[in-house]
């Protein structure tokens, strides 16, 4: 029969590049109904197939029968790319026709991807353009989310499952009109979070993820070598340069990663691309390269508290769960600045963004804006949002456009006829009965808006970083520029902090949230890649 899937999903393997992956695994023999793999099953294993062939199922749903994916025949392998960070299963391998597979367990599968680089990258393919293929169609519906369109709870939802890239349904529903009876909800539920068909009511991004295997798990007595978190352009650049030089490597993020990267429509000067690369094109690429050395990527995790324990280091999330680890790298990055102005709070669940992707553009499509800002953040949302179709109002308290815009932009937002720029101005007021509707100007009066985009800065996410040198603005200090008084108990050690490292011993702080950064994604990429190095040395110490 073979396989049904195209070249990439399931490429053409030569006899020497099959025998190369079938030592990796171990053989096993399946009868017609077996399963090799079962949605919901943890950390599944990728299966080859020698003799045998298989049926991947989306298993039925309390709405929906049963569909049949694809079918897969010998010298194939089955498994997406959720194998590969040890994400629950959300399809069913059925054996069709008996015969001989050879199951691939994790720790062999890393091992592969460490030491073969010609099967790693035909693997790496497969296995995302496997996922991509899974976003649409009747995969798509074992992660189905309902709720408000202008819930902030349902956006946090949306933006979790979007940034992970996981195959998912979304539904918009008015909790007033009768098609949310259809769905079997109350609207005080909303959002709701369908996993495999069984609902989660006033989901969070925490539950999904503890639902589909994304929340930490460590393994008994586990030990790391690294820590990062926060998963922005600096700790995603820290983690794959620390997992392909060999450190076991966990990255952490509050909310998922990208970071305000991941935010950006577009970024113009961001060595390699000319044309400009979208936020979450560049994320994406990254978070996949990060599975392929092997890093281990949790989300939403966030660290509250760091604890240098013995000569570990002790880093505690939210739920109170432990990562004991020899290192860390802060690349928290910032929290939002919000304006003080009444009525912030409720149009932040109904107008308000921090973001210009194609997820709040969704929420706007056609209707006027106000976008707030004077960083190439704001001119590059400013021109997004213009180029689809929103006429827009950006907004500049100081001066001068130029001060702390590029010129690039600078010029385009000036030529651009859709995008009126108002300097020396403030939104003073915001109005709006179910959503918002308008936003008041000082220098203008009154115009109608249907969101308000921010983009006024942010402060360092460190409130959580105990017994670590921060400036008066709560930025960490690293390598010389840590206070004088805080080098007393480096005495012992021999030595001054190195490079990107805190006042605390093996602790390194890199991006926005290091004092002295550029603020630019390209900065702290190369700001999180050179922490590594740093990392290598208090570790050989």
């Amino acid at each position: 029969m073979g396989s049904d899937l195209n070249p990439t999903m399931s490429p053409a393997l030569t006899d020497a590049q099959w025998e190369r992956l079938c030592a990796f695994g171990t053989p096993v023999d399946v009868e017609v109904g077996d399963y090799l793999f079962r949605s919901g099953d943890a950390a599944y294993e990728l299966a080859l197939l020698e003799t045998a062939e298989v049926e991947i199922v989306r298993d039925s749903l309390w709405w929906v029968e049963e569909a049949i994916i694809t079918r897969m025949g010998p010298r194939t392998f089955a498994g997406e790319l959720g194998v590969l960070n040890e994400q629950n299963a959300f399809l069913s391998a059925r054996v069709i026709v008996p015969g001989r597979v050879r199951r691939i367990p994790h720790t062999q599968l890393r091992r592969l991807m460490a030491e073969d680089d010609e099967l790693c990258d035909l693997i790496l393919h497969a296995l995302w353009a496997r996922r991509e293929s899974l976003r649409e169609g009747p995969a798509a519906l074992t992660l189905k989310l309902v709720g408000a369109r202008s819930s902030r709870d349902f956006l946090a939802l949306r933006r979790f499952a979007e940034r992970f890239g996981l195959a998912h349904t979304t539904v918009e529903i008015d909790p007033a009109d009768p098609p949310a009876s259809a769905h079997r909800l109350d609207p005080d539920d909303l959002p709701v979070a369908f996993i495999q068909g069984e609902p989660i009511v006033r989901a969070t991004p925490g539950m999904v993820a503890e639902r589909l295997g994304l929340s930490y798990q460590a393994h008994a007595d586990e030990i790391v070598d690294l820590v990062v978190v926060g998963g922005g352009p600096a700790g995603l650049a820290a983690a794959i340069y620390g997992a392909s030089e060999g450190l076991s490597t966990v990255l952490l993020d509050a909310v998922a990663p990208g970071g305000q990267a991941a935010a950006t429509s577009r970024i113009e000067n961001f060595l390699g691309f000319p044309f400009g690369v979208a936020g979450g094109d560049l994320i994406g690429q990254a978070s996949l390269q990060a599975l392929k050395f092997g890093v281990r990527v949790y989300a939403p995790c966030e660290a509250v508290r760091l604890d240098p324990v013995g000569d570990l280091l002790h880093v505690t999330l939210t739920d109170g769960r432990v990562v004991r680890t020899r290192s860390v790298i802060v690349t928290a990055g910032a929290a939002y600045r919000t304006l003080a102005l009444e009525h912030w709070d409720r149009f932040e669940r109904s107008g308000i963004y921090y973001a210009a992707t194609q997820l709040e553009l969704r929420q706007v499509l056609n209707a006027p804006v106000v976008v707030v800002g004077g960083a190439n953040s704001a001119g590059q949302a400013a021109l997004y949002l213009a180029a689809n179709g929103c006429p827009v109002h950006l907004v500049v308290r100081g001066d001068d456009l130029g001060a702390r815009m590029s010129s690039y932009l600078v010029d385009r937002l000036v030529e651009d006829p859709r995008i009126d720029v108002h300097t020396s101005s403030r939104v003073v007021g915001l109005e709006g009965d179910a959503g918002l509707e308008r936003v008041h100007i000082d220098s203008l009066g009154t115009v109608d808006a249907r969101g308000l985009f921010c983009f006024i800065g942010a402060e360092p996410a460190t409130g959580w970083l105990r017994g670590v040198d921060l400036d008066e603005d709560g930025f960490v200090r690293t390598g010389t520029d840590v206070a004088a008084y805080a080098l007393s108990h480096w005495q012992s050690l021999g030595r001054e902090p190195l490079p990107f490292e805190t006042s605390l011993p093996r602790v390194f702080a890199a991006g926005d949230v290091r004092r002295g950064s550029m603020k630019r994604v390209a900065a702290a990429v190369g700001e999180g890649s050179s922490a590594v190095a740093s990392v290598h040395r208090a570790l050989a110490v």
